[in-house]
């Protein structure tokens, strides 16, 4: 007789850690499906690595031509606005200068004879006009007793060439006043056409002396010098870049999948690889850039020429960084960062920030310098006022 052996019965505490087991197994495989929905769709936030600080790089560049005699700055020094970077050889400069204040001095004097010159007229039309009358008078006198044979008759027609050539000169004196008003009538000394011209030709001499010292336009830090003394210059050589340092952006290159959601105004958070993760920059989203990386590349994508494979394409999204946290943490053009962007609320109709004007206010200097030293030989050669 054979003996069956019985199977024991199954421990609970096993089965049940056998079903934790396949219940944590569920709950992990649905956190990684959810995770990986999650990464994939971006959820409510958008995120790249291909990212990179960017700014203005300013360029310094002559307004005259000249040979260079000072460099007052070199690469990584640090500049405010009005600084004196490059100085240019001014003497020519100083000598147009002088010339064009001569020639300006001369035509205010010159104009001031034109004015002048109006009251003479007056006077030699008044002096015409008595010797018409006297001749006039003379010629009535020598007719009213030519018939009682006082006077000749030679006498009398003496008398009226007088008349005839009193005439002629008061014709003369009042066209001579007309050609004189035709030059200073509807015009002041200061506004005559002939004042404006050499005081132009003062202004832009003056300027081309202020031009021959080129200054910092905005602050920040020297880059790219490439100018040395001695150099002959000309107007447009860029001889070196200010970059200010306190106006940097990041430029965040998403894919085109990842733009869909992400709108101006949304805030950003970023990263820094020189700082890594212990420096985080807090900004907010400009806008989305007007096309992709590829659409203004030095030289664009040819799609609809040879076989075409489809690339996924970067659009720049510039975020605008707190100046005080940039301030506290310097940044450099071209370093890598890390943006994410809170892609939560979205208001399409929302319209960008209004874009910030920019402009140097030396120039505007240099240009009432000019006008004060018009106004200056003006004064000077003015005289009494006509």
């Amino acid at each position: 007789m054979t003996d069956t052996p019985t199977s024991p019965s199954a421990d609970p505490a096993t089965v049940r850690r056998k079903r934790l087991l396949i219940l944590g197994a569920g709950v992990a495989v649905v956190a990684l499906g959810w995770a990986g929905y999650s990464w994939l769709s971006g959820g409510d936030s958008r995120s790249t690595d291909d990212a990179y600080v960017n700014g203005h790089v300013v360029a310094v560049t002559p307004q005259v031509a000249g040979t260079v005699i000072r460099v007052g700055a070199d690469n990584s020094d640090r500049v405010t606005a009005g600084t004196p970077l490059i100085e240019i050889d001014p003497s020519d400069a100083r000598v147009a200068l002088a010339a064009a204040e001569a020639d300006l001095a001369r035509a205010v004097r010159n104009v001031r004879g034109l004015f002048a010159s109006d009251a003479r007229f007056d006077a030699e039309i008044g002096v015409a006009q008595a010797g018409l009358d006297k001749a006039r008078a003379d010629l009535s006198q020598r007719q009213a007793i030519a018939n009682s044979g006082a006077v000749t008759g030679e006498d009398v027609r003496h008398a009226g060439d007088a008349v005839r050539s009193a005439e002629a000169t008061l014709a003369a004196a009042r066209e001579a006043r007309a050609q004189a008003l035709a030059q200073t009538s509807g015009a002041t000394l200061a506004s005559h056409p002939e004042v404006q011209a050499a005081a132009e030709q003062v202004r832009a001499a003056a300027l081309a002396l202020a031009r021959a010292r080129i200054v910092a336009p905005v602050g920040g830090m020297i880059a790219q010098r490439n100018v040395q003394l001695g150099r002959r210059v000309a107007p447009g050589d860029r001889l070196m870049a200010v970059v200010p340092l306190d106006g940097l952006w990041i430029d965040a290159n998403f894919k085109e999948v990842q733009l869909d959601g992400i709108c101006p105004g949304q805030p950003a958070t970023v990263t820094a690889d020189i700082y890594g993760r212990r420096i985080t920059y807090h900004g907010r989203v400009a806008d989305i850039e007007a096309g992709s990386g590829a659409a203004f590349a030095l030289l664009p994508a040819q799609n609809a020429t040879g076989n075409w494979i489809k690339v996924v394409q970067r659009v720049p999204v510039r975020i605008r960084l707190d100046p005080a946290e940039l301030a506290r943490n310097p940044l450099r053009i071209g370093l890598s960062a890390k943006v994410t962007v809170d892609t939560g609320r979205c208001d399409r109709k929302a319209r960008p920030a209004a874009p910030q004007s920019e402009s140097v206010a030396l120039y505007d200097a240099q240009t009432r310098e000019a006008d004060a030293a018009v106004a200056r030989i003006i004064a000077a050669n003015i005289g009494r006022k006509p």
